[in-house]
């Protein structure tokens, strides 16, 4: 399996950074799934294909940080809820399709499509606050675990709205 996510950074990445799975620049998840080994040799080129169109036409899209809320077990982690937008959950129900063309596992089901709530989880005294706006200027798609390893993690495409695609 490989495990793979798409996302909308909020702060500053390059193409083809590589982080510590630890210290994640901070990020709006569209999507986290997971792909057979068996599917095409470069399954990241077929997806950066069928996701390319959706996100361009979001880039660019304001978003407005909400409340803050608790995520994960017994609301342990802190996040910023983002309000909804339709441009953004159209970009996650096109990611999720694509996903699904490519026999993708979603990792998470029970919060896919009507059920998505887009989020910024706080990291390292970094979040923002109720009423920020933030501009979807840098999707990615992102290697959980780049050649195994689960330490790391990598950007293997990155659109921006400056350079629309790396």
């Amino acid at each position: 399996m490989r495990n793979l996510i798409w996302v909308a950074f909020t702060e500053p990445v390059s193409p083809g950074l590589v982080f510590p799975r630890s210290d994640w620049p901070l990020h709006i998840t569209l999507l986290r799934f997971d792909v057979g080994t068996d599917v095409s040799a470069d399954v990241a080129d077929v997806l950066a294909n069928l996701a390319e169109a959706p996100v361009k036409g979001a880039l660019g899209t304001r978003l407005r940080v909400g409340e803050e809320a608790g995520f994960g077990h017994m609301g342990s982690i802190p996040v910023s809820l983002i309000e909804h937008n339709p441009l953004l959950q159209g970009l996650h129900e096109e990611i999720v399709e694509a996903a699904n063309t490519v026999g993708g596992r979603i990792a998470t089901p029970n919060y896919v499509l009507e059920r998505y709530r887009p989020h910024i989880s706080h990291h390292d005294g970094k979040r923002p606050k109720p009423g920020d706006v933030v501009v979807l200027d840098q999707v990615a798609l992102v290697d959980m675990a780049p050649e195994g390893d689960h330490t790391i993690r990598r950007i293997l495409r990155l659109w921006t709205q400056d350079a629309q695609s790396h």
